[in-house]
């Protein structure tokens, strides 16, 4: 009888197709394209249609499940939410990452009451590693339903350009714009989207980048110092610090105004966000999205400021900056602000508030900082001093200069050193490096309950 089984499991193995979807990308996913399975073996129906295992990403320890669309259209039932919430058992269990790699035409229906049981597992599985382990969701083919709403639920979303998420299948609801990964990034689910040969390489560098888990230290990288200051844009600035060529940009056609990503500054992981013109909503929702990521595994945040505030013309801001003052205030990752052009009102209370937001506030010496914007400041304090002599521009430049400039942020503590451009890399360095041992200390309490 042991003979027999064995036999079978052979014969098992030797069915197993190699050239699958599913396995080809788990061999892009791992180191030399080495891979152990999980429960693969003699398998059975719906079992078939995902692909558990576990390897080595850059010499880190990761699991994995695929989905594959060529056994049984990939589809989701008892079995399959079995192995994929095995998987994300054991990554939290053993503090390492997952990626799931999601492609299914959609439920098992002839399991009836039982696929909603399977979702409603596979969405707690996701949810209870959340903020414990790094979940990086690659939509790779078809994400529908239930499996929509496990892939959204990751840290990191990548999405092949041929890939599709939806709730409703577009031939239900009359609208396959929906479900494309254009409209996913432009609705800011997915984190980046590109070609399906390059989605497996991004999510190695996404993991190569991310901490193991929540305790775990952050990896180190060798580097090179940037070319050159750019004093043109936030942005710039940021690219002007970060080390050269470390950028992973997120959320890339999502919160215009906004950029955001993980890079490296000396060879250590850093989240950073530059923020050029005002704020909207879609841009407050990023920065919240971002900066919640990088606290989750105590990723350094720096943000860099030219704002002229927020966006009142874009409806949902009050929630949206709402939930962003919440998020900046709550996360106790270390938190840098550098000022390089504009930062009035509530927008600097936000962003680089000394209070709530940074540990270190940088203003450029150009940089203008104050309660309110020149315009302003200018139409409530000082219309009766203009003149044919003394205009408008005049005034509000003589504001942005002296009461909102650098020198009189600094006097009226609201930031913490007056730096040139080309100081800022080693500033941002320095602080780093005193900050690297942080504590903080909160109230006890179940959970936060963030403004939505």
């Amino acid at each position: 009888m042991g003979a027999e089984r064995f036999a079978g499991l052979g014969e098992a193995r030797a069915a197993v197709d190699l050239e699958a979807p599913a396995r080809k990308r788990l061999t892009m996913l791992f180191d030399g394209g080495r891979y152990s399975e999980i429960g693969g073996a003699g398998e059975n129906g719906t079992a078939k249609s995902v692909v558990a295992a576990y390897g080595m990403v850059e010499g880190a320890p990761v699991y994995a499940f695929s989905q594959d669309v060529t056994q049984c259209g990939g589809a989701v039932g008892r079995l399959q939410a079995q192995k994929i919430c095995r998987v994300l058992e054991l990554a939290a269990k053993t503090g390492a990452p997952v990626v799931g790699i999601y492609d299914s035409n959609g439920a098992k229906a002839d399991e009836g009451a039982e696929v909603l049981a399977a979702y409603s597992e596979i969405l707690r599985g996701v949810a209870s590693a959340s903020g414990v382990v790094p979940q990086i969701a690659v939509v790779a083919g078809v994400c529908a339903g239930g499996m929509a709403l496990a892939a959204s639920g990751a840290d990191v979303v990548i999405m092949s350009e041929d890939g599709q998420l939806f709730m409703t299948a577009p031939f239900v609801a009359g609208d396959h714009e929906a479900a494309t990964a254009g409209c996913a990034a432009d609705s800011g689910i997915a984190h980046i989207v590109a070609p399906d040969g390059e989605i497996m390489e991004r999510a190695r560098e996404v993991l190569s980048i991310l901490p193991s888990n929540n305790i775990a230290g952050l990896p180190a990288f060798e580097f090179e110092a940037p070319a050159q200051i750019s004093v043109e844009s936030a942005y710039g600035a940021a690219e002007s610090v970060v080390d050269a060529g470390s950028v992973i940009e997120l959320f890339g056609h999502f919160g215009a105004g906004v950029r955001c990503g993980f890079a490296t500054v000396g060879g250590s992981p850093v989240g950073f966000a530059s923020v050029d013109g005002a704020l909207t909503a879609d841009g407050c929702s990023k920065l919240t999205r971002h900066i919640g990521l990088c606290d989750s595994y105590s990723i350094p945040f720096i943000t860099f400021i030219d704002t002229d505030g927020f966006d009142e013309s874009v409806s949902g801001l009050v929630r949206e900056g709402a939930r962003l003052a919440y998020a900046y205030a709550c996360a106790t990752t270390v938190k840098l602000a550098v000022v390089t052009g504009r930062a009035y009102g509530a927008a600097y209370s936000v962003l680089a508030g000394r209070a709530s937001s940074s540990d270190m506030t940088f203003v450029w010496d150009r940089a203008s900082v104050g309660a309110l914007a020149p315009a302003t400041a200018v139409e409530l304090m000082y219309a009766d001093k203009l003149s044919a002599e003394y205009s408008r521009a005049d005034a509000e430049r003589d504001y942005a200069s002296n009461e909102a400039g650098a020198v009189a942020a600094a006097e009226n503590g609201i930031a913490d050193s007056v730096i040139f451009p080309e100081e800022t890399r080693a500033a941002v360095l320095d602080a780093l490096g005193v900050l690297e041992g942080k504590r903080t200390v909160s109230l006890p309490r179940k959970h936060e309950n963030r403004p939505l």
